[in-house]
């Protein structure tokens, strides 16, 4: 790996940490299971809606063993504000009795078993591991993919290719909260459609950041 390329990631991951201290998960829950749901449940949708959701699915489904036998058409309407709920329903239905048939009710803490569950692929997965297990894993989301891309810490577009990029520019106790400082940053000033460069502490070291001329 490029030395050049490692000090930018260095540097990146620093101001990333001084301008937003407060990075971390922004989906509530409790529990790891609870993780699990909230993180099936954010896709395509915002993590604000999901955690107005969640407490009172929670509330109706406490446990794992809940949601796995829940009645499917009860749970699409549950979660129906989060979107895809056809989708979303079934995946958390078939995941929990995955975890109750080959794991004995316990959500495994791996990356291979956990993408073996039914509908949950390697994004979920990391979350799960990073913030419920405190195993690192870097979580490619469309934040990540996007600026990752734009700081040329990568140029593939596949995220299991960008995961990998990124962990060999990172040390592994960075993964994590690697995540949570690009999603907070995408949200906050490299907006997908209009990113804020001119506001942007990262402006001088982004190949493709673009100033307007004073």
């Amino acid at each position: 790996m490029n030395t050049e390329l490692k000090q930018l990631a260095n540097e990146i991951f620093n101001r990333l940490q001084i301008h937003y201290p407060n990075a971390k998960c922004s989906l509530v829950f409790q529990q790891p299971h609870e993780l699990l749901v909230s993180t099936i449940l954010s896709a395509q949708c915002t993590d604000k809606r999901v955690n107005q959701v969640t407490p009172g699915l929670f509330i109706k489904y406490p446990t794992l063993q809940s949601f796995a036998v829940a009645d499917i058409d009860e749970l699409k309407n549950d979660i129906r504000s989060t979107g895809f709920y056809n989708n979303k329903a079934k995946t958390i239905k078939e995941s929990m009795q995955d975890i109750i048939n080959k794991y004995d009710g316990t959500i495994p803490n791996t990356l291979e078993k956990l993408v073996g569950l039914k509908g949950v692929g390697r994004k979920t997965a990391n979350v799960v591991l990073g913030d419920a297990f405190g195993i690192p894993g870097i979580v490619v989301d469309t934040h990540v993919k996007r600026i990752s891309r734009l700081l040329g810490l990568t140029k593939n577009s596949a995220p299991v290719k960008i995961e990998q990029d990124l962990m060999q520019l990172f040390p592994s106790e960075h993964w994590t909260i690697l995540g949570h400082l690009m999603i907070d940053h995408g949200r906050a000033i490299c907006v997908a459609r209009r990113p804020k460069c001119d506001k942007c502490f990262l402006n001088d070291i982004c190949p493709s950041a673009k100033i307007p001329e004073r």
